[in-house]
């Protein structure tokens, strides 16, 4: 997986995720729009064909998108940890 910047400024923020899906972007969109310091957060698959899609982040406030982003992502990895170990509980009953 390869991260691409496309648009950088204080509070806009535009990647390119090569190699990733809709699992992953979709997961990312709906953490970042719980995030009451995002304005808007949204992503596209430019072309089917292509697994490249594009994430936009735009921000309220004086909180940098990247920020965001990383928080987002941080929020994402814990929900997975918590899904396996339940998950983990429960396959060993």
């Amino acid at each position: 997986m390869k991260v691409k910047v496309l648009k950088k400024s204080e509070k806009e923020l535009k990647i390119e995720i090569e190699g990733s899906s809709h699992g992953l972007c979709n997961l990312l969109q709906k953490r970042l729009l719980e995030d009451k310091r995002v304005d808007f957060a949204g992503y596209d698959v430019p072309h089917p064909l292509a697994s490249s899609p594009v994430i936009y982040i735009k921000m309220k406030g004086t909180t940098k998108p990247e920020t965001a982003l990383i928080d987002a992502a941080e929020k994402v990895m814990q929900a997975n940890e918590a899904f396996s170990k339940e998950l983990e509980r429960v396959l060993k009953a």
